[in-house]
């Protein structure tokens, strides 16, 4: 994404924010509605979230959805 894209999602996101997770196309991903909390945004958009259940995996750019709650 443009830099200008990825500026935008850190303001969406800003770090400390809690968010829930609706849809994450991976094998190790939390379970649909976990919840966790924002710890940065990566220059590739990667969303980075301390989930509740102890994972640690980003919701990727343009694949993952999430919600801020």
């Amino acid at each position: 994404p443009s830099r200008e894209t990825v500026e935008r999602i850190r303001k969406q996101y800003p770090v400390g924010c809690r968010v829930e997770l609706l849809r994450m196309e991976d094998v190790q991903a939390p379970p649909i509605g976990a919840k966790g909390t924002v710890t940065g945004v990566d220059d590739a958009g990667s969303i980075m979230v301390a989930w509740d259940n102890g994972s640690g995996l980003n919701v990727v750019f343009g694949e993952d959805e999430i919600k801020k709650l």
